[in-house]
């Protein structure tokens, strides 16, 4: 099957499994797909795993892309998601568990007792309120949700900001 020149006409033989229309289209995207990456991801080095991810996605899943037209935004798509996930992982590292490892197996128990309550009391209310509901009195987001009237989304936010706020308060 001859392939356009065009990205389009390359697309669409794509779609169909053409190995040479999706090979064509790995060579033609590169250079666009770098020069976004390392636009949006952290480092080079995160740029260059995320444009070889998707060139990798590309292979694979070329067959079933439905419309043409949607393939540039596809293909950056899977970029921008992959550059965002590279920098999560750096960003939660294992140091940040460690610490807090560290620090719990440090303190006797009175001590992190203290320091847990210290914590939690110096949370604002609507934190505080959803940890102890969560993690103490081991209720369901739902319940949670319908107890404090509050959406199941405002839930998952004041858990998760909650637990960050005690996390870097038991790392001090």
């Amino acid at each position: 099957m001859r392939v356009d020149s065009r990205p389009a006409g390359a697309t669409t033989a794509a779609m169909t499994g053409d190995r040479e229309a999706i090979l064509s289209l790995i060579v033609a995207c590169q250079p666009d797909l770098r020069r976004y990456a390392r636009r949006s991801c952290r480092t080079a080095s995160d740029a260059e795993d995320a444009v070889q991810e998707t060139l990798w996605v590309l292979y694979r899943k070329a067959p079933a892309i439905r419309q043409a037209a949607a393939f540039w935004g596809w293909l950056f798509t899977i970029v921008r998601r992959t550059c965002l996930r590279l920098a999560k992982a750096a960003h939660m590292t294992v140091s940040d568990d460690a610490l807090l490892e560290v620090a719990a197996v440090a303190r006797p128990d009175a001590d992190l007792r203290l320091d847990l309550a210290s914590g939690i009391e110096s949370l604002p209310q609507n934190y505080r309120e959803v940890l102890l509901l969560r993690d103490i009195e081991e209720l369901t987001i739902d319940e949670i949700s319908t107890r404090l009237g509050a959406s199941r989304e405002a839930v998952k936010a004041r858990l998760h900001r909650a637990r960050t706020l005690m996390r870097d308060y038991l790392t001090r």
